[in-house]
């Protein structure tokens, strides 16, 4: 595999057809120019898993960077329906699947002069920032993860995060944000060893909620 151009990830929609500036605009992310082969060549984001209305998206952007592209191959698991041929600007692209031999998550590009080509498919409803660190760690060079483990990365982080927002809610609710606040401590003034009824600097307390 070789990677041939660097394209950014993008959230935004701003990362448009090259083709046309009436076309849906494309999400997607490649690996440097020059890279090293790596298990991946980037990730591709589609809003939805009809090949038929995606396909010719994709093969715009890539065909003047990769030369045209002749034949697409799938797993099944994540695509309801895998079209024969897909029409494309120019063309028709030669659509295959492979169930136990292709990674479910991932999608295999040809092309009969310029070689094969791999991206990981993120699932056209993944959240912005899962689909942000999805398309930044499919384009890194240096990878050697497999589309299928990255989507399980990115699950665990995923699920680590909502963790941290839940014990956050908790701890708001309990007061946490109240007691980070100076202002909200309580102060209780110090207490001296000689007993004399000198003012003494307050010492604040944490106001350390119960089961923390």
């Amino acid at each position: 595999m070789t990677a041939t151009r660097s394209l950014s990830p993008t959230l935004t929609d701003r990362l448009a057809s090259s083709s046309s500036s009436t076309s849906p605009s494309l999400r997607l992310s490649l690996a440097p120019v020059g890279a090293a082969p790596a298990l991946l060549d980037g990730a591709w984001w589609p809003r939805s898993r009809d090949l038929v209305a995606e396909l010719p998206i994709l093969t715009a952007v890539l065909e003047p960077l990769w030369g045209r592209i002749t034949r697409v191959t799938v797993n099944p698991t994540h695509w309801p329906t895998v079209p024969r041929k897909v029409p494309v600007a120019g063309h028709v692209v030669h659509v295959g699947w492979f169930l136990a031999e292709q990674d479910p998550h991932e999608l295999l590009l040809l092309s009969y002069h310029m070689g094969r080509w791999d991206l990981l498919v993120v699932p056209p409803r993944t959240d912005p920032a899962t689909a942000a660190w999805l398309m930044s760690a499919a384009s890194d060079p240096l990878s050697t993860s497999t589309a299928s483990r990255l989507m399980e990365q990115a699950a665990r982080l995923r699920t680590a995060t909502e963790t941290d927002r839940a014990v956050e809610a908790v701890w708001d609710s309990e007061g946490g944000h109240e007691a980070r606040d100076p202002a909200a401590r309580p102060r209780i003034p110090a207490v001296m060893a000689d007993g004399g009824d000198r003012a003494a600097a307050p010492v604040a307390t944490p106001n350390r909620p119960m089961g923390m």
